[in-house]
């Protein structure tokens, strides 16, 4: 698993909002922008959390298919 992502910031009305290059389905917001980078950390472990109890890598693949 890759140690290190990129994050992209967007400024919105309620804060910023912040999605993973890599994973664009890891998305989420927070007031600041230390908040939202905090956010998104967690919304990461909490995906491959996820990912790992749903039969792992293979299920995030045909996911993100399903998605594109």
């Amino acid at each position: 698993m890759i140690e290190s992502y990129t994050a992209k910031y967007t400024k919105i009305s309620s804060g910023y909002m912040g999605q993973l290059v890599e994973w664009p389905e890891v998305v989420t917001e927070g007031k600041t922008l230390d908040e939202c980078r905090e956010m998104l950390q967690d919304a990461l472990q909490e995906i491959v959390r996820a990912y790992h109890q749903q039969g792992g890598w293979v299920q995030r693949r045909a996911l993100l298919k399903h998605l594109a």
